[in-house]
């Protein structure tokens, strides 16, 4: 029987394939030289909800194999830091000796530490992630890469001037279907893409709530200068710092969290690194608890070379808090049919057919029906915690430590989906329609 560590292993092989400030550590005091045999010490930033119940198991799947250990943590607040401890050495997970960092600076400074796993808020993902590389760290750093542009030019900046090896956390590159679908449309067998729809709905009205964490959490228990980073400087607010994904400019929300994920396998399947435009509409329509980030989500799209307006297609994506009909969707069409990413199937559905083309003296074309991959169903979906593709992802960041090739989400793709996030996010909030300068790398408003 094979099972589910079989079964990552084999996929694996298949797919394979603001400034940080003055803080800011020498790569060549502080980087150990890495021997084959050498364990790699990995350092947590930020223990998360999104760490503890998915990046930890996943890369515990593959620790002991792949000779690498959890060495410490550095969170702000000081009960997340005796939290992480408890969890890492009740799990087995570490060493005798777990480092207990107040800050990234704490942390970085140490020689003791080769790598770092970015899980904090989403307004700060670039900026550590610079911070780490230019300390001579290997990072695998959650999506959003950033939520803001001159974030995301620093960090991109950082991470191609340093040899240190970077994954994003856009984990379906690492999954076997999404290779395959990758590999059909490259080879020219699915035809142009001619429109690609994309939803992610849920019936959640506590999503990103932590309701009972604002009530006991105290502003001297935290750092609340340096959460803020490059943010306007506010009063203490629990529900900011516990809360973000409710709040811009702390967060995008829906773009940041979950387009972020879908928009990138555009980028991806296409070969296009950005949106020529974009209009988005929403609102809290449903769940009015004071978040400013929407409940409720449209965007529409549009792709293609910018040298040639006549070319492209639309991307129409959509998500929803207050009712999770239709779940989460990715649907790719040509003029031959389309490739359903729910069931990973290639179907000739809205193909053109023999009676349409015939009339304008055209042949039909129909896809053939194929599946993109055999075995079991990799889950897409809002609850996915300790998921197959996480963990394939995580182990194509290991494995890239070790051999020094480039992970299969490195930093210039985290750069473009935040491009693509940051445009959707000024429509929603202006109203107007926004473009992408690809010469001047700049975001522009109609």
């Amino acid at each position: 029987m094979t099972t589910r560590r079989d079964f990552i292993k084999s996929a694996g092989l298949a797919v394979a394939g603001a400034a940080v400030g003055s803080n800011a550590f020498s790569a060549s005091s502080y980087r150990r030289i890495l021997g084959a045999n050498d364990r790699v010490r990995v350092g947590i930033i930020g223990f998360s909800d999104r760490f503890r119940s998915s990046l930890a198991p996943s890369f515990s799947e593959h620790a002991k194999e792949m000779n690498f250990e959890f060495m410490g943590v550095s969170d702000l607040w000081n009960r997340r830091r005796d939290e992480a401890e408890k969890f890492m050495k009740g799990k087995g997970w570490t060493g005798s000796e777990f480092i207990k960092a107040r800050n990234n600076e704490e942390l970085l400074a140490r020689k003791d530490v080769d790598a770092v796993i970015i899980s904090t808020a989403d307004f700060q993902h670039a900026l550590h992630c610079a911070e780490a590389v230019k300390s001579g760290r290997d990072v695998y750093v959650e999506k959003p890469f950033a939520e803001s542009l001159a974030d995301a030019k620093a960090a991109l900046k950082a991470v191609e001037s340093s040899k240190q090896i970077v994954q994003v956390g856009s984990q379906r590159r690492s999954a076997p279907n999404y290779h395959a679908a990758y590999e059909y449309i490259k080879s020219g067998k699915f035809g142009d893409i001619t429109t690609v729809e994309m939803t992610w709905n849920v019936n959640q009205p506590g999503r990103w709530r932590r309701k009972e964490l604002v009530e006991q959490i105290r502003k001297e228990d935290t750092d609340w200068d340096r959460f803020l980073m490059n943010r306007p400087k506010v009063a203490w607010n629990p529900r900011f710092y516990l809360e973000f994904r409710l709040f811009y400019p702390y967060s995008s929300g829906i773009p940041g969290q979950w387009m972020a994920h879908q928009i990138d396998t555009v980028h991806w399947f296409s070969g296009l690194d950005a949106p020529r435009n974009v209009v988005a509409n929403g609102g809290v329509y449903t769940w009015k608890d004071g978040r400013t980030n929407a409940d409720t989500f449209s965007a529409a799209f549009e792709y293609g070379p910018f040298d040639d307006k006549t070319k492209g297609f639309q991307v129409i994506y959509s998500s929803r808090f207050n009712n999770e009909a239709g779940g989460v969707k990715e649907y790719y069409y040509s003029n031959g049919g389309m490739i359903n990413l729910d069931t990973n199937k290639i179907t000739s559905e809205g193909g053109l057919k023999e009676k349409d083309a015939k009339g304008m003296g055209m042949k039909a074309n129909l896809l053939p029906e194929m599946s993109l991959k055999s075995g079991d169903k990799i889950a897409t979906d809002a609850n996915t915690g300790s998921d197959p593709m996480t963990s394939l992802h995580m182990r194509n960041w290991m494995e890239c430590i070790r051999s020094r090739k480039e992970t299969n989400a490195p930093a210039r793709v985290g750069f473009n989906h935040s491009v693509a996030n940051m445009m959707a996010t000024q429509a929603l909030h202006t109203g107007k329609r926004v473009s992408w300068d690809p010469k001047k790398k700049e975001i522009l408003l109609s």
